[in-house]
């Protein structure tokens, strides 16, 4: 018994030391030291490979990491393989961007650790290794976030930060702003550069005092001398030494520290002259020396002061009225200065953000999409998926020899082998090389506006209207700049989200622009669709000056209107005369840098936005009324900053007619009926396939992108014009120009003018000298209302000074010089 209990204790210890000795065996850490550090090697030439083939592998990455290493037949470019390709995709583009190549370095460390060869600091140098890898992340995120805001960087498969960078700098730029983040990257590094080095903030402090030295003062004050019985003043040397005495920042002496400094001269005070005089100054800078004009204490001035005090008034009066002018810019926005726009809060989350189709879903399209193909003997090369919203497209490559025609004849074949609601075969798409085949999902995603408004995309748009309607089949925002384009034409049939679309153009503009910038002319024939925006009426919407709603739902009204906005472009275009400018865009930046002068007429011009509902009504009201008006706003209004948006249900020949289509180039079509209906819209089919609830195709020029409309809810709108509703507003809409219609207003008669306006002879005067008469040049010239401007040049009319009425055109003048001009004015007078 003793024998077994001595013998059986002394096996433990027996099998831990085998269990050290074998890690301490040197072969072992040879083989951990050899793998670590090809792992190292091989990770390095990875993400070397990938500036060169990862835009090229990209869609062998979205396969998935499984797939693609059980199939021996997918190949990839990376100089490391498939493994090296997602190894390198996942370290740079998901996790820390280039700054992953700090990693290859923390594994030669470790290797060459695990030989047993000391590595001064190693827990500390793997430490700060791993710190820089996260700060190199934050700021290539913040530094490529910069360089696409400023230089407008197309989106590339290589992000230099990493999700890392890309997402914490966002977080970041959101919470304090560009600036803040900035100023966190320089506190970071500056804690990582002297906690991580230590000689760095020694070499820091050393250099900013070669560069900034310390000055040194003239005289210091003196100490109080003790009075001496024998009458003889006491002197003290004072020594330079103590006087310029650095302070010790805990370093040694530099050569430059021991140069002798140069000794201050010795200056007597002076003497009291009278003790009652006050305090006596201890620096030559504190004297006061006596001119010529000066005085001795106590004697009078002399009377050359006098002239400088002249003059020295004269001067002060000079300032104050020089800061009494007008600095730095003019800002359109100080009458609503506390102006807040509308918060992200207001909008719902309609979607989750991401594609609801699964891999299933893409493989068996692809598959049934390569067999009917085949089942034609149309063989393909290669094909890729781009996952949308509501519309997936496959890209096919065909190959050789494979006529496109063939495929684009097998759409309904396709279509039936899928299942689907209609399919688009895009062959050729232009620039790509492929030929694509557009399919609805199966489970399509809802794309809310609160999305859209707060994409980067968006957020960051510097255009004059900036319109964000949705996200294309590539799931990317869709904005454009609404003054480029500058016309919009948005047809579709009943219930397909033509009114969806009008209220998502309408509050990306609320979301991005301030009253003093844009108003709108809202006209509703069906006086349900826009009436829920006239509680903004007087922030946003302009109208005629002595109606009472702003939303126009009366057809004479809008008649009266589209004239009233011709009338108001014809005076843009006489300001943009005088200021010697050919855009509003122009025009606005010469009056902010105060180059025109508001009292001849200059003032800040808003854009205007006309957004008419339901034109095919207007047509068959008023047919040739509203058409000539509308064509002249579309062919002229572009530069003045007068831009229409038309929307109608029934897009046949007579509502969108040929002169509407020439201003129009750019339209967005809903889902219509026919292929007849698609060509009067877009020029082109495509809209008779479109699967409806916001799908819709936009046109802009020769350039065709198939978007999914926002889904913007009633509530929604609600809130926002709710929340600008209860701020500050102007006292009344802006105001347009006041239209008398033909046959209404008549000739004022002889007796007008014996009760003439005071301003009469002087405009008479200065029409003759101008030998041009119009009501804009009378309002601007003389500061006044439209209305008597146009009361003026009526009585100029009846007195036979001006001729009739010719449109848009000036009137007129029926008198050659001055001196005819006074004789009528004294028989007028007699």
């Amino acid at each position: 018994m003793k024998k077994k209990s001595t013998s059986q204790p002394a096996k433990v210890p027996k099998k831990q030391s085998t269990e050290l000795s074998f890690w301490e065996d040197s072969r072992v850490r040879a083989v951990l030291a050899i793998t670590l550090t090809l792992v190292a090697l091989y990770t390095l030439f990875s993400l070397i490979g990938f500036f060169f083939t990862g835009g090229i592998d990209q869609s062998l990455i979205d396969k998935g990491l499984q797939k693609v290493i059980a199939n021996p037949g997918i190949t990839a470019e990376n100089p490391a393989g498939k493994l090296g390709a997602w190894i390198s995709d996942l370290l740079i583009n998901r996790w820390f961007g280039v700054a992953s190549f700090l990693f290859c370095y923390i594994l030669l460390l470790c290797g060459i650790r695990i030989t047993g060869k000391k590595i001064a600091r190693f827990p500390r140098k793997v430490f700060f290794s791993l710190l820089f890898i996260v700060w190199i992340s934050l700021f290539l995120g913040y530094a490529s976030d910069l360089a696409d805001y400023w230089f407008g960087l197309k989106e590339s498969y290589l992000y230099p930060g990493g999700a890392h960078g890309y997402f914490v700098t966002q977080w970041l730029n959101a919470l304090t702003g560009k600036i803040g983040t900035f100023f966190i990257l320089i506190l970071s590094f500056s804690i990582l550069l002297f906690f991580g080095f230590e000689r760095a903030f020694h070499r820091c402090v050393a250099f900013f005092k070669r560069l900034f030295p310390k000055k040194k003062e003239l005289i210091q004050p003196l100490p109080p001398q003790p009075e001496d019985p024998s009458g003889n003043e006491q002197q003290q040397p004072v020594e330079s030494a103590e006087i310029f005495k650095l302070p010790d920042f805990g370093r040694k002496q530099e050569a430059n520290d021991l140069l002798p400094e140069e000794e201050p001269e010795e200056i007597a005070p002076p003497e009291i002259l009278d003790p009652d005089f006050g305090e006596i100054p201890v620096s030559i800078t504190d004297f006061t020396f006596p001119s010529k004009n000066t005085a001795a204490f106590g004697e009078e001035e002399f009377p050359e002061d006098d002239v400088e005090l002249t003059v020295n008034r004269e001067k002060n009066e000079e300032t104050v009225s020089a800061n009494l002018q007008p600095e730095g810019d003019y800002d359109p926005t100080l009458d609503l200065s506390h102006y807040e726009y509308p918060p992200l809060e207001l909008l719902e989350e309609h979607s989750g953000g991401h594609p609801k189709v699964t891999q299933e879903e893409l493989a068996e399209n692809k598959d049934k999409i390569v067999e009917t193909l085949r089942n034609y003997k149309i063989e393909i090369v290669k094909i890729k998926a781009t996952i949308g919203p509501t519309v997936t497209l496959y890209e096919i490559i065909p190959a050789p020899g494979v006529k496109i025609s063939r495929i684009k004849n097998l759409e309904d074949d396709i279509a039936l082998s899928l299942a689907a609601l209609g399919i688009r075969i895009i062959a050729p798409i232009p620039g790509a090389g492929t030929i694509g085949i557009e399919v609805p999902n199966q489970n399509p995603e809802v794309v809310s506006m609160r999305g859209i408004i707060a994409s980067k995309k968006f957020q960051e748009a510097k255009y004059a209207l900036p319109v964000a309607l949705g996200r294309t089949i590539s799931n990317e925002t869709f904005t454009f700049d609404l003054a480029k384009m500058p016309h919009l034409l948005v047809a579709g049939a009943t219930g397909q989200g033509k009114s969806v679309g009008l209220n998502a153009i309408i509050t990306s503009l609320l979301y991005k622009k301030h009253p003093a910038q844009l108003k709108f002319v809202m006209v509703d024939p069906k006086k349900v669709e826009l009436s829920i925006y006239s509680i903004i009426e007087k922030h946003f919407l302009a109208k005629l000056p002595e109606e009472e709603e702003a939303i126009i739902t009366e057809t004479s009204k809008v008649i009266n209107t589209l004239n009233s906005l011709c009338m108001e472009m014809d005076s843009r275009y006489d300001l943009l005369k005088e200021a010697q400018v050919r855009n509003i865009k122009e025009y606005n930046d010469k009056f902010v840098k105060r180059s025109l002068n508001p009292q001849k007429g200059h003032k800040y011009l808003p854009y205007i936005v006309v957004i008419v509902d339901e034109f095919a009504d207007l047509i068959m009201t008023a047919g040739k009324e509203v058409e000539q008006p509308i064509a002249r706003i579309a062919q002229l209004a572009r530069a003045v900053g007068i831009h229409m948006i038309i929307a109608t249900q029934r897009p046949s020949t007579n509502i969108i007619t040929g002169v509407i289509k020439a201003n129009f180039p750019a339209r967005i079509a809903f889902k219509v009926a026919s292929m007849i209906d698609s060509r009067t819209i877009l020029d082109s089919p495509g809209a008779n396939q479109l699967i409806g609830r916001g799908d819709m195709l936009m046109s802009v020029g020769s350039e065709m992108t198939r978007v999914q409309c926002a889904f913007v809810d009633t509530p929604e709108i609600e809130s926002i014009t709710t929340f600008i509703a209860k701020q500050q507003s102007y006292p009344s809409a802006f105001a347009l120009p006041e239209y008398v219609p033909e046959g209404e207003g008549g000739a004022i008669s002889e007796a007008d003018l014996g009760i003439k306006d005071p301003l009469f002879e002087e405009a008479a005067r200065l029409v003759v000298n101008m030998q041009q008469g119009s009501t804009s040049s009378i309002q601007r010239r003389f500061s006044i209302g439209y209305n008597r401007a146009g009361r003026i040049i009526d009585q100029l009319e009846v007195a036979g000074i001006v001729g009739p009425f010719e449109g848009s055109k000036a009137r007129q003048v029926l008198i050659p010089d001055e001196y005819s001009l006074e004789s009528i004015l004294r028989s007028l007078n007699d």
